[in-house]
């Protein structure tokens, strides 16, 4: 396997990256460690530094996407994703996979509807939907000693009543990490079909995949492909999320029709001149530096899991199915979901991401970013050790 560098620290303090400047100057003068917004502490993948090179020497014009563009994601789909077929009409780029969730939102339901969502979950699904003056439906998941699932029963009871117009599902999901089964995809899918309930599946976390389990949705039946809209990124794969381009996979030309008929009405038009060229060499050559990553974040894991073992027993990890987003149970250490902010912000010197921003389903827990230098964890975790035992909760 090509070699590629995951070690390599870079100071983003004066970036305006987002996780680091919401410190306090204090914050920042004591070195705290944010490992919370889901982004990369990585350098680019070579491919696409050279391909944004390239680009800065052209014209940075008005920019639509064209068939290098289309090839490109179809390409990334189908040998990721098994997913054949795919029209170039069928992809609708936007600046995002939220403003794609908010233009379903506005596209597909009026005020006072509701849409559904399955906390915790990321948290612009609730503001998303909150925002538009929707009704929010929440079919929160349920957990036992085997991990979350989902609550079929009650997501029927929901999905029955005629007001709830629109599902966002997250898969795999964020914060949990779980990659939702066949069985699983299947049986929401035929709910929503049996009620008429849109599916609108945010897949950005979808190339996350360690154990070749993830399924698209739009794959799982004809039927289903029809009454779902799927939210694709590079900005996750390839951290690419500051290029400001996504793509939304709509097969259904009628709900494709009123979902650029929103776009339209929003007055966003074109593509971002240096995010074509970055997804263009992403999906056709970032396939090694996506399969070397995989491996970084997966070694990551397991030594994140080591560590909690031998210091933090009493602290639940659960499995990482799918993201590069751990999340963990910090309840049996016995404090208030403030007292553990303070603890982790204050005690610890570490933002991660706390399990409120997830809704209140996420009391007690933290959601740790593990896409960093192997170097940055064991500083993170170090500290966490260290300030647990000064306030002898170890």
């Amino acid at each position: 396997m090509e070699q590629f560098d995951f070690t390599t620290l870079i100071n983003r303090g004066n970036a305006g990256a987002v996780k680091w400047q919401r410190r306090t100057q204090q914050e920042k003068d004591a070195h705290i460690i944010a490992l919370s917004i889901a982004d990369m502490e990585l350098p680019v993948a070579p491919c696409i530094r050279e391909a944004i090179i390239r680009a800065a020497d052209g014209v940075y014009g008005y920019t639509n996407p064209d068939e290098p563009y289309f090839a490109a994601v179809r390409g990334w789909m189908e040998r990721r994703h098994h997913w054949s077929g795919i029209q170039n009409d069928w992809i609708v780029c936007t600046n995002g996979v939220v403003p794609a969730l908010n233009f379903a939102i506005r596209a597909f339901t009026k005020p006072g509807e509701g849409v559904m969502i399955q906390p915790p979950v990321y948290g612009p699904f609730a503001k998303s939907i909150l925002t538009n003056e929707r009704l929010l439906v929440e079919n929160s998941l349920v957990f036992d000693d085997t991990g979350y699932h989902m609550d079929f029963d009650d997501f029927e009871s929901k999905a029955a009543d005629p007001n709830t117009k629109l599902f966002l599902l997250c898969s795999p999901h964020n914060p949990v990490a779980r990659i939702w089964k066949r069985n699983e995809l299947e049986r929401i899918a035929e709910i929503c079909l049996k009620h008429h309930v849109l599916l609108v599946s945010d897949e950005i976390h979808g190339d996350f995949d360690y154990d070749g389990k993830h399924i698209t949705m739009a794959t799982v039946s004809p039927d289903i492909a029809n009454n779902c809209i799927i939210c694709t990124s590079t900005g996750k794969t390839f951290n690419l999320a500051g290029l400001q381009l996504s793509n939304t996979i709509i097969p259904n030309p009628v709900l494709r029709e009123q979902f650029r008929n929103q776009i339209s009405i929003t007055g966003c038009s074109n593509i971002p001149y240096f995010g074509y060229a970055a997804t263009i060499a992403a999906y056709n050559d970032g396939e090694p530096w996506f399969d070397a990553l995989l491996k970084h974040l997966r070694d990551n894991a397991d030594y994140l899991e080591e560590f909690l073992t031998a210091h933090f027993p009493q602290v639940r990890l659960f499995p990482l199915e799918g993201t590069y987003l751990a999340w963990m149970d910090w309840r049996s250490l016995g404090l208030s979901p403030e007292e553990l902010a303070i603890f982790m912000r204050k005690k610890a010197g570490l933002i991660l991401g706390e399990g409120t921003m997830f809704g209140k389903q996420g009391a007690g827990f933290e959601r740790i970013n593990l896409a960093a230098p192997r170097a940055i964890i064991c500083d993170a975790l170090e500290r966490l050790r260290v300030a647990a035992k000064s306030e002898g909760l170890i």
